[in-house]
C-alpha cells in the first residue's frame, strides 16, 4: 500500500496545527526570537539613525569640499587658473557641483566721497551662481545673485563686509571700482568658506562688463562624492591646468571626513557582532523549543506512523512548525525593532533610518535559523518507530 502524499499546503498545514495546539509555549518561544530580532534591528536601526545624524552634522563641515587655488611656476611667479578649469573639473565623474570666485583689483566704497585708502578690508570678487549652493553660504537678507542680476550692477556682501560698510540694509548703493551697485543680497556667515565673509560678491558677467574681469578664476570650489575625494583630490591638478600642473594647488581632504571613516568602519563592527549574538540566541531558542516538542509529541508521531506516515513526512512537519515558530518570531521582532528605532531616534530628534536590507536580511536569517535549529529534532522525530514511539508514556 503506497503511503498518501502530503503537499506542501498539507505540510504547512500540519505544522500550523501542531504550533496552535500549544499556543502559551508558542507565544513564549516566538517571543524569545522576537526579542533577539529586534534588539539586533533597534540596534542596527538606531545607530544607523545615529549615523545619519552624524553625516548631516559633518556634511556641514565640508567632508566632501575641495579648493584648487593657483601656485606659483617653476620660475617663482604667480601661476593663474585657466579660465575653462571649471568645466573640466565639472567634466570629473565623482565631482557632484563645482563653483568659483575671483579677486577683483577693485575696491568697494560705501559712497564715492570715501577716501581711496579707506577700503575696510573688504575684499571684491566675482562669483559664480552656484556658489552659495557649492560652499554651503545662505543668504540672511535679499537674495543671492540671479542668472539676470548677476549681469548687471548688482552685489552680495559678507556678514563682515556689511558690517563694515555699516549699511542700513539692503537696496542701497555702493561705491565699486567707479561704479555704483546696488546691494542685493546680505549673506550669513559660511564657515565653509570664511573668506566669502569679508567679501563684496559680483557677478561674473557683471564683472567682465563693467570691471575689466579677465575671466581667470582666483579660487575653484568643488564637492566630490565622499568615497572619491582623494582620487578627486590627485587628479585635480592635471585636469585643472594640464600645461602646468605644477602651478595649482589643491587642499587636502577635510580631517572629518577621516573622522567619519573611522567611526563607519567601528559601528559596522559592532553592528556584525551584536547581530550574530541575536541570531544566535533566537536558534538557540527555535532548537530547544522543537526538542522538547518532539519529547513531547512521541505517542502523536507513533500513531502517524503506524497509519502510514512516512518519515520524509514526519521531518516535513517539524520543520515546518520550525519554519512557522521562526517566521513569526521575526516578524514581530521586525515590527518590534522598527518601532524601538523610530520612537528613539524621534526622541533625540534624529532622521529614522532602518535598513530595508536589515529588515529583509533578519527576516531571512530568522529563518535559516529556524531550518538549521529545526532539522535536528525534525530528523530525530522521524527515526522513531511506531512501537518505540507509542510505548513511551
Amino acid at each position: 500500500m503506497r503511503p498518501a502524499r502530503l503537499g506542501p499546503t498539507d505540510i504547512v498545514l500540519l505544522g500550523a496545527a501542531g504550533l496552535r495546539s500549544r499556543p502559551l509555549r508558542v507565544f513564549l518561544s516566538a517571543l524569545g526570537i522576537a526579542i533577539g530580532i529586534a534588539a539586533m534591528l533597534a540596534v542596527v536601526g538606531i545607530s544607523t539613525s545615529s549615523r545619519a545624524e552624524l553625516d548631516r552634522t559633518l556634511a556641514q563641515l565640508g567632508t566632501n569640499l575641495l579648493t584648487v587655488a593657483p601656485g606659483e611656476t617653476l620660475s617663482g611667479d604667480d601661476a593663474a587658473l585657466p579660465e575653462e578649469s571649471i568645466a573640466m573639473i565639472g567634466r570629473i565623474a565623482p565631482v557632484e557641483t563645482v563653483s568659483a570666485t575671483a579677486t577683483l583689483e577693485v575696491s568697494v566704497y560705501r559712497n564715492d566721497h570715501v577716501p581711496r585708502g579707506q577700503t575696510s578690508s573688504v575684499e571684491v570678487m566675482a562669483a559664480h551662481t552656484d556658489l552659495p549652493s557649492t560652499v554651503g553660504a545662505t543668504i540672511h537678507s535679499g537674495s543671492w545673485l540671479s542668472p539676470v542680476t548677476a549681469t548687471y550692477p548688482g552685489v552680495v556682501l559678507g556678514d563682515t563686509a556689511a558690517r563694515r560698510l555699516d549699511l542700513p540694509g539692503i537696496g542701497v548703493r555702493v561705491w565699486l571700482g567707479g561704479q555704483w551697485y546696488t546691494v542685493v543680497g546680505v549673506l550669513n556667515p559660511a564657515p565653509l568658506a570664511p573668506e566669502l565673509n569679508s567679501a563684496a560678491l559680483v557677478g561674473w558677467a557683471s564683472a567682465r562688463s563693467y570691471l575689466d574681469f579677465d575671466g581667470h578664476p582666483t579660487t575653484v570650489y568643488l564637492r566630490a562624492t565622499e568615497s572619491q575625494v582623494t582620487a578627486v583630490r590627485d587628479v585635480l591638478p592635471r585636469t585643472t591646468n594640464p600645461a602646468q600642473p605644477s602651478g595649482v594647488r589643491v587642499s587636502r581632504p577635510s580631517d572629518a571626513l577621516a573622522a567619519k571613516q573611522a567611526t563607519d568602519a567601528a559601528l559596522n563592527g559592532l553592528l556584525l557582532g551584536l547581530g550574530a549574538v541575536a541570531l544566535v540566541v533566537g536558534g538557540v531558542g527555535v532548537a530547544n523549543t522543537m526538542v522538547i516538542s518532539v519529547l513531547e509529541r512521541r505517542g502523536e508521531i507513533g500513531l502517524r506512523r503506524s497509519l502510514g506516515a512516512t518519515r520524509r513526512q514526519i521531518r516535513g512537519q517539524f520543520l515546518a512548525e520550525s519554519l512557522l515558530l521562526s517566521m513569526l518570531g521575526g516578524a514581530g521582532g521586525t515590527v518590534l525593532g522598527s518601532a524601538v528605532t523610530g520612537a528613539y531616534a524621534y526622541s533625540q530628534g534624529w532622521p529614522t533610518v532602518v535598513p530595508p536590507v536589515a529588515m529583509a536580511g533578519g527576516l531571512g536569517v530568522t529563518l535559516l535559523i529556524g531550518a538549521v535549529a529545526g532539522l535536528y529534532p525534525a530528523i530525530r522525530a522521524s527515526r522513531l518507530s511506531p512501537t518505540e514511539a507509542l510505548a513511551t508514556p
